[in-house]
């Protein structure tokens, strides 16, 4: 259990001077873990299907997540490694789609895995790190039925009565709750996400059932931020099957891969900020800087300050134009916020945004948390130009748009550029027409048609930059 007492550390809760004994919280676990038949359990294995939602991915601020078919869920959990890999088949619930998330159409299958303080997604044969979804993914670790047990034991873990109380500082709380046969039947944990500060996470497991030595929930229910997750029905589970997690080498020597950008100049003074997955532009203006889009997290966000800093040196940062709420999109504002930057978003966003960029984000303390400064969030209706005389930028809601109510794209009529999410992404060079057709990307083209715009490249914010031709040929309308 040496990686489990290095990941989980005491949480002490001022319950009541009359809070159980340390003694008497070994005995209350003990019992729990002989319910649950965790003893003897180091490995666990079990497949499920229901229905999952992508959270932060609704298609207005304050809505549900957007709903997904799971007909395939595997999670191949090792306690002792303090590891899992979970692969899933998923598609569309709601036809036509609304909000975000993969796959816009048809399946996809995801593999996202963990081991100790390294989180990673598998597309394909090519690894790619995740640290944004670290934290996440250690809490569903310890927060199964089994982990809960694990985890409070390593930890120390307060009890009272039938409620086990531990945390990880700097990370997340968990309080779980026992029913009456000693089974885990609800927790309840905060975690902070990048966009809304601190986030609760409910989970609530029933109708448990034999598998060998161990019980295990055959329902599994899952909500964030007061938005439903998860409901899976549990449909197999194999204690003690062999789970070897292996670290590839290419995640092992990744080292802080949002602090990496790269940029290319797209036009003189305007450079597409890349080097990961999310993209950001850096626009010079006569006086001053404007950046396109901060997305992910803090690290991310503070290394596309510091590039846009160090391409355009002595010219302030004035004003970071943001494409879209969804969370992969907008993490990175409160770092931007922390600096005192105004941020240019959609009208729909804009209440939203000035509650979360001023919410406390106690469990992952970020530079906001810190600074706790109000900077002026500005709403853009159908239109917006920004101009200092000499350069135009402007930028278009993306009117009926089924991704995000206000999704924006930024278009710059001098250079003839368009920079847009989520609506294109191209991929690799020459590739044929796609099979099936993305109807964002259709919307896109028919949009850059109504609106007017010239356009003679694309600056996706995921992608690379590419003619729009490109575009024309991945909707099935070019050569």
């Amino acid at each position: 259990m040496g990686r489990v007492l290095a990941l989980v550390t005491t949480f002490v809760l001022l319950w009541s001077p009359l809070a159980a004994s340390a003694e008497d919280a070994r005995a209350a676990l003990e019992r729990a873990s002989r319910a649950l038949g965790a003893g003897t359990l180091r490995t666990l294995q079990y497949s499920a299907n229901g229905v999952s939602f992508a959270v932060g991915q609704s298609v207005v601020p304050g809505s549900a997540w957007p709903r997904f078919n799971i007909p395939s869920f595997t999670r191949a959990v090792n306690y002792e490694t303090a590891s899992f890999r979970e692969e899933q088949v998923r598609s569309r619930a709601e036809m036509p789609p609304r909000g975000g998330g993969v796959p816009t159409v048809g399946e996809a299958r995801q593999v996202a895995l963990l081991s100790g303080d390294l989180a990673w997604n598998l597309v394909g044969e090519t690894v790619a790190p995740s640290p944004v979804a670290l934290v996440e993914r250690q809490l569903q670790l310890w927060t199964t039925p089994h982990g809960v047990i694990w985890a409070a034991m390593a930890s120390n873990a307060t009890v009272q009565g039938r409620t086990i109380a531990f945390a990880v500082p700097g990370r997340y709380t968990v309080r779980a709750t026992l029913d009456g046969a000693g089974l885990v039947e609800k927790v309840e944990a905060v975690l902070s996400s990048p966009v809304v500060g601190d986030m609760p996470v409910e989970i609530r497991y029933a109708d448990y059932r034999e598998f060998g030595d161990v019980k295990f929930p055959t329902r599994i229910r899952q909500a964030a931020g007061g938005f439903p997750t998860v409901d899976f029905t549990v449909t197999d589970v194999r204690p003690n099957a062999p789970v070897d997690i292996q670290v590839p080498d290419a995640i092992q020597q990744a080292t802080k891969p949002y602090a990496r950008v790269t940029s290319e100049a797209a036009a003189d003074g305007v450079w597409y900020v890349t080097g990961g997955s999310h993209h950001s532009v850096v626009i010079e203006m006569k006086d001053h800087v404007i950046v396109v889009e901060a997305p992910l997290n803090d690290e991310r966000a503070t290394a596309v300050i510091a590039e846009a800093r160090r391409l355009v040196p002595g010219k302030p940062i004035r004003a970071v134009i943001n494409s879209h709420h969804h969370f992969d999109h907008a993490g990175g504002l409160r770092a931007f916020a922390a600096e005192g930057f105004g941020v240019i978003t959609h009208e729909t966003n804009r209440a939203f945004f000035e509650t979360a960029l001023m919410a406390p984000a106690t469990m992952t303390p970020d530079r906001q948390q810190a600074a706790q400064r109000k900077v002026a969030v500005e709403g853009v209706r159908d239109k917006r130009v920004l101009t200092d005389g000499a350069r135009a930028v402007e930028i278009h809601h993306m009117a009926g748009n089924t991704h995000a109510d206000g999704l924006l794209l930024v278009y710059l009529p001098k250079e003839r550029l368009l920079i847009q999410a989520d609506a294109f992404t191209p991929g690799p060079p020459n590739a044929p027409t796609p099979a099936i057709i993305n109807p964002l990307s259709v919307d896109l083209a028919d949009q850059i048609t109504q609106l007017g715009l010239s356009v003679d490249r694309l600056l996706p914010l995921h992608g690379r930059m590419v003619p729009l031709a490109d575009l024309q040929r991945a909707i099935g309308r070019g050569n």
